[in-house]
């Protein structure tokens, strides 16, 4: 599917777990809200529903799209927004309104509800901060919104826009196993991309690059600086939001929870390491306030770039206010912020194993079970799984530190250790031996 910008023609790749979404709720009368951090593909996503909706008949005056990062709707407010679209809107016939970055509109909610109620419409935005649906807008649209939460790509996505095709080959032993054809015609070992993946993550624009380390870090640049320049070191221009103003502090405590996504961490932890270890380097001997260390990982939440995991006492049935953990949306920046160390695989595949996890729909908490911990509890309706991940379980040492916390729990809901290096093929205990690379590519 092709799409024009300017004179460059640029295939949309079809990100068909958002994409279905979306067509599932249109025409209904709630308001479409796509979030996420910058770049990963909500705009592309915008582009894929018009192209739908004309594939469907849609005439192009019943079609209006307006991207709040042009200049040329700069300084716009409610009501010049309101305006600009009542003078467009077909006569008789459903307009369909596409609003990227509304956030950028002060006031926005005012116009859009008003679109909901003077014209006959279906309405999408998208935006980047948390902040588009915080408590005081969610109540404003209380039950005439669906949020579709957007993510960088998963594995799967991020062998299809790098052409990579799975295919299933007969091994000598007789097994059936996977490996992916290239654009080249090559055949690929899946470790050897889940590698890359793991290092250049799954910013969908990173497939222009090729998998080049210094142009993947110029996009990446370009990522990281909108996030921290646009959406937080400018929060403070939004009334009752706290402002940002040490970047020097806000980087340190972006590179600290990139280097610790899967310990347990809190902010009086942050501060204590970020003095002890002299890494603020401005001679600074009193470590932060514990207040502004939490305001500004409040600030990166709310931009997406961090996703906070709370715990959960499994026997005690309830959540602990102390020592969450923090992963980060995406490997790549992991990797651009911190270089390729190598190293730390089990953090980086509990990372990536998270995101797949919100990506199929799942709540996700880290568990407690006594002084025992389970990675992941995952739920989705009446479903319930204890999740364990880990770099390698063929040491026994190692099985017997994995299986011991899901061991602990007494009910019935399904166990599983992931693994990305397993030999393992029998399950233990009722506890499933997964390996990372079949969970990853599966469909469910």
């Amino acid at each position: 599917m092709a799409s024009k910008g300017g004179d460059r023609i640029m295939e949309l790749k079809n990100r068909s777990q958002y994409l279905d979404k979306l067509i599932s709720v249109q025409d209904m009368e709630v308001i479409k809200v796509v979030t996420g951090i910058r770049r990963c593909g909500k705009s592309s996503l915008l582009k894929l529903m018009m192209a739908h909706l004309r594939e469907q008949g849609v005439m192009e005056e019943q079609i209006l799209s307006m991207n709040f990062e042009s200049m040329q709707f700069a300084d716009m407010d409610s009501k010049s927004l309101y305006q600009y679209v009542m003078e467009r809107a077909p006569k008789g016939k459903r307009l369909y309104l596409f609003l990227d970055e509304v956030q950028k509109v002060r006031d926005w909610q005012d116009a859009v509800n008003s679109f909901r109620v003077d014209l006959y419409c279906d309405i999408y935005v998208t935006g980047s901060n948390a902040y588009l649906l915080s408590s005081e807008l969610s109540t404003y649209l209380s039950g005439r919104y669906v949020e579709i939460k957007m993510l960088p790509l998963s594995f799967r996505e991020f062998l299809d826009f790098h052409g990579y095709l799975l295919e299933e080959y007969k091994a000598p032993n007789g097994n059936v196993k996977q490996r992916a054809r290239g654009k080249d015609g090559e055949a690929y070992e899946l470790r050897d991309l889940f590698e890359a993946y793991a290092q250049f993550g799954g910013m969908p624009a990173l497939a222009e690059a090729e998998l080049d380390q210094e142009r993947a870090n110029m996009l990446l640049d370009g990522i990281y600086s909108a996030v921290v320049v646009r959406d937080i070191l400018e929060r403070g221009k939004r009334k009752e939001q706290r402002a940002v103003t040490d970047a020097l502090l806000l980087r340190k405590i972006v590179l600290f929870l990139a280097d610790n996504i899967g310990n347990n961490t809190s902010a009086a932890s942050i501060g204590r390491t970020l003095v002890s270890e002299g890494l603020l380097d401005d001679g600074r001997k009193t470590k932060p306030a514990v207040q502004t260390i939490s305001a500004y990982i409040d600030a990166l939440l709310e931009s997406y770039i961090f996703y906070e995991v709370k715990r959960f006492d499994i026997k005690g049935k309830d959540y602990l206010r102390t020592l969450g953990k923090y992963y980060i949306v995406d490997p790549g920046l992991r990797t651009y912020l911190l270089g390729n160390r190598g190293g730390d695989v089990g953090h980086i595949l509990e990372n990536i194993v998270y995101f797949e996890l919100l990506r199929r729909g799942y709540e996700v908490a880290i568990g407690k079970v006594g002084e025992k911990e389970i990675d992941f509890i995952a739920t989705k309706m009446n479903e319930k799984r204890y999740i364990q991940v880990t770099d390698n379980m063929n040491a026994s040492e190692t099985r017997t530190r994995e299986l011991a916390p899901l061991q602990a729990v007494q009910d019935n809901y399904e166990k599983t250790v992931i693994a990305m290096d397993c030999d393992l093929i029998s399950d233990v205990d009722g506890i499933k031996i997964v390996k990372a690379l079949d969970f990853l590519l599966s469909e469910v």
